[in-house]
């Protein structure tokens, strides 16, 4: 067993398994979507951390763009395939009828939320769980190709961002506006500053973001 499925609290890590659908037909369960959200937060730090100090030869974007390649959606499903979540996630019918088990964004919403509990379950300690999630990344070989691909929207419009404004992050707000719980529906919309600047529709928190990044920087490519 992976040490990231070794917890002294089980009812903490049977939350991080448990995705939403699952909790629809088995009441008194609790989802992992909080987890989620901390394990996503985690990874982006200790991702960028690792780059910065494993490469001090690049620049920001670049790592920008190794980041982005450690922690996609297609990259953390392999990690929770690795350490065998696929078999062990708590999906309801419909989920497991539609290949929830073998779902990239289940899966890696998965190892998020199991991230997230890990480092609850050692008393909030980051140094507990960074070794065991850069032993994951020094696992990954990035070819040229797959740092390339990986200058997602969200990406660029935060490059467009910072030549164009100045060093402001554009936030994302994203919302649940329908579907059933194993294929929902979010809405996302990305500000800068406090002004709107594009929105998106998609199955995934991650997936609407990046249409989002994508509607706004089509909008100021049209302006350009």
């Amino acid at each position: 067993m992976h040490e990231l499925l070794n917890f002294r609290d089980q009812q903490l890590l049977l939350q991080a398994l448990t995705h939403r659908s699952y909790v629809n037909e088995n009441p008194g369960a609790v989802h992992n979507e909080r987890l989620e959200f901390l394990g996503d937060a985690l990874l982006t730090f200790i991702s960028g951390d690792y780059l910065y100090q494993q490469h001090p030869e690049l620049a920001e974007d670049e790592m920008t763009r190794r980041r982005a390649a450690l922690v996609n959606e297609k990259q953390l499903a392999k990690f929770a395939l690795e350490i065998g979540l696929d078999s062990r996630m708590r999906l309801g019918r419909g989920a497991i009828q539609d290949g929830g088990f073998q779902n990239p964004n289940l899966l890696s919403c998965t190892f998020e939320s199991v991230v997230g509990a890990w480092y609850l379950d050692r008393d909030r300690n980051l140094e507990a769980v960074r070794p065991i999630i850069e032993d994951l990344f020094n696992s990954v070989s990035l070819t040229p190709n797959q740092i390339r691909s990986n200058v997602d929207p969200k990406n660029q419009l935060q490059e467009w961002v910072q030549a164009n404004i100045g060093p402001v992050l554009p936030q994302y707000i994203t919302k649940r506006i329908g579907g059933p719980d194993h294929a929902p529906e979010y809405l996302a919309q990305v500000l800068i500053g406090n002004q709107l600047y594009g929105e998106g529709t998609a199955c995934g928190k991650k997936e609407a973001e990046k249409r989002a990044a994508e509607n706004a920087l089509s909008k100021l490519r049209s302006v350009d």
